[in-house]
């Protein structure tokens, strides 16, 4: 078990190095004007982010036998998403945190004004990206088509902004289990089975194994918010990055909050089985799927 801990942590630090060098060059340079805007942008971008989305893209990628050099597009997309609903997540009309990934939130570092332009800069970075043909050109249309719907979709009112809005009115109000899967299936999911779904796509799946990651990337998705509540509550500044506690102060929908802490850890345990389960078709190539989804659930218990 210990060698195969290690070996997941030299596939995630080699990924990690891939994305951040893409990122680094899809990313407007921060001395390009306006420099104030490109390097709060950056700031947020490159502020130690585990790139879980990212990864899991090039992951499902090469579970189908891909080539991940198609993807980093689409990979680096995700993830300047992902860092904008981050930046935006933080602000005091939300969450109101300090703090993000160890570090000062962005508007806590640039201003509430400019934190909100940068988050809506990369968010219209990302299908840039997807839609210049310097970067896609030799993706088929019919891919890029479907590509840049699905990350948009998972992204707006019917994904991740819908899922934050349920969230922020369920604040102090008793909630149900349906209600509570909604919020997280739609505010972190979404993403993250966008991350799946588009990398099958890029990596020339079949329609039975797009299905089955899905079926992956639905549980993973699901897995990942559920470990994040429970971190909140077991977890200390130093391994959340971030404010601790923060979801229980202002009453938010959480899974321990309505399973309890031992009933939240048996839902990620569950979730975790049916991720596995959905990935049995694949041989060794999935193996990164696999270990990635036991490093979500068992990353904070």
């Amino acid at each position: 078990m210990e060698n195969d801990a290690w070996q997941l942590q030299v596939y995630l630090d080699e990924k990690i190095k891939v994305v951040n060098s893409a990122l680094d060059n899809y990313l407007p340079k921060a001395e390009t004007l306006p420099a104030s805007l490109h390097d709060s942008m950056r700031y947020s971008v490159f502020a130690g982010g585990k790139r879980i989305r990212p990864i899991l893209m090039l992951a499902a990628c090469e579970t189908v036998g891909g080539n991940v050099a198609n993807v980093l597009p689409a990979a680096c997309a995700i993830e300047m998403i992902h860092s904008y609903s981050l930046i935006h997540d933080d602000l005091p009309a939300m969450d109101d945190d300090n703090f993000r990934r160890g570090i000062p939130t962005n508007h806590k570092v640039y201003g509430e004004a400019t934190a909100i332009l940068a988050g809506d800069g990369l968010l219209t970075e990302a299908f840039i990206l997807l839609s210049n043909p310097a970067t896609c050109g030799s993706i088929p249309l019919t891919d890029i088509r479907e590509i840049i719907h699905i990350l948009a979709k998972s992204a707006g009112s019917m994904g991740m902004v819908g899922g934050q809005v349920v969230d922020m009115e369920a604040e102090e109000k008793p909630i149900d289990l349906p209600t509570l899967e909604y919020i997280h299936t739609h505010k972190t999911g979404a993403l993250i089975l966008a991350a799946i779904e588009i990398g099958a796509i890029l990596g020339g799946a079949t329609a039975e194994q797009r299905k089955a990651l899905s079926n992956y990337g639905k549980n993973a998705g699901l897995a990942f918010q559920v470990a994040d509540d429970i971190l909140d509550i077991v977890a200390d500044q130093s391994q959340l990055g971030k404010d601790v506690g923060s979801d229980q102060e202002r009453g938010k929908a959480t899974y321990p909050a309505l399973l309890g802490l031992t009933g939240a850890r048996q839902r990620a345990a569950d979730l975790h089985g049916q991720a596995l389960t959905a990935l049995e078709q694949f041989d060794e190539s999935a193996r990164p799927l696999r270990e990635i989804a036991s490093f979500i659930v068992n990353r904070s218990f």
